[in-house]
This record gives C-alpha cells, structure tokens and sequence, in this order.
C-alpha cells in the first residue's frame, strides 16, 4: 500500500479507533493486517504520533437562548433531526426547563386546537410550578380570562374585518394628508384661512 493509499483508506478508520481508546501502534497495526490491509508499521507509527499530540478537540458551544426558545415554541412537525436531538439534551440537564417545555407544548395546544375551556386549569398547572416568566404570562390571563377563553375556543374571527378597517383608516389618512400638502404647495393662504393648525401653512 502506498502512503497515498493509507492517507485515503485507512488515517480516517485509525483516528476513529485511537479516539475510542485503542492507542498502542502494534496493537492497531495487527488490527490492519487482520483486515488484509497492506501497511507498514513505519506507516502508522507516525500517524498515531500525530494524533497523540493533536490538541484536544473543543466541545460544540451551548445552544443560545434564543436556539432554545425556537426549539420550545416551534410546531414539533417543524423541528428537524437535529433540533429534537439537541432539545432533548437541553431538557435533560434541566428539569425545571423540562417542566416549562410541558406547558408550552400544551400552550400550544390550546391555541392550535381551540380549547379555550382547558385554559384555567393550564394557568392553575403552571403556576403551582411556579417558573420566572412563564408564570407571570399565566397569571396575567386571568386579567381578562373570558375575553382571552372566548378568542381561543371559536374558529371564527373577526380579525380579518378589523384589519381590513384599520387599512381604510390608513388609506384615507394617506389620501387626507397628499390632499393638504397639493393644496398648500399651490395656495398656502387657502390651507392657512381652512385649518389655521395644519402643519403645511406655513408653506410657501
């Protein structure tokens, strides 16, 4: 086998072996030949070399909290692979974060589904929990817990109208305001004598 060969085929197979502890060059080198590979131990008595004195590899950074929140709000259809893989290790250094990502998941529910009526008994759960943040967002509810029950248990809403007057309101707020400033760039003591408040009579 040619150094180029052992580079290619076998330093990956090699550094996977001394990192899961079996170090010693004969010992990997009989495991080579075990395996018919055609190599010297002068071929892998300095790559072992080389990994001995490699610095040690850094652990991957902690997630951000901003990660974390993403993985707890998100819908669980939309999280990857790797998003359930590492939001299970989070929650499992963590019982009370565990605890929280319990009530969002059920939050969650309550507004996907429309289960206004379970809400009480939600705001009763989290706050014998008592966790910073999450119970104050609780109890605030209860401020106004018809209002926020009935928004949560029709399907119907009136969002949709409201947005539609609020977008006419501004239209014509838009349209109003273009309608002075034509005026008071053509006849400024026009706007001055119909609306001695209107900031463009002062124009000329």
């Amino acid at each position: 086998m040619t150094a180029t060969v052992f580079r290619r085929e076998r330093k990956p197979c090699l550094k996977g072996r001394f990192a899961a502890g079996r170090t010693r060059v004969t010992l990997l080198h009989r495991e080579l030949l075990a395996e018919n590979a055609s190599v010297t131990y002068q071929m892998v008595r300095p790559h072992i070399a080389t990994l001995r004195t490699a610095p040690p590899q850094a652990p991957p950074p902690p997630p951000t909290v901003r990660q974390v929140t993403g993985w707890l709000t998100r819908h669980p259809a939309a999280r990857s692979e790797e998003d359930r893989a590492a939001l299970k290790d989070v929650l499992a250094r963590c019982p009370e974060l565990e605890t929280a990502a319990e009530h969002v998941r059920v939050f969650g529910e309550i507004l996907s589904d429309r289960l206004g009526a379970m809400l009480p008994t939600w705001i009763n759960a989290v706050d014998a929990g008592q966790l910073p943040g999450l119970t104050n967002f609780a109890l605030h509810l209860l401020r106004d817990l018809g209002a926020v029950t009935a928004g949560l248990t029709p399907h119907w809403s009136s969002g949709g109208t409201e947005g539609t007057v609020n977008r006419i309101k501004k239209i014509k707020s838009q349209l109003r305001a273009s309608r002075i400033r034509t005026t008071a760039q053509n006849d400024p003591a026009s706007v001055t004598l119909r609306d001695p408040n209107c900031p463009y009579s002062g124009l000329c």
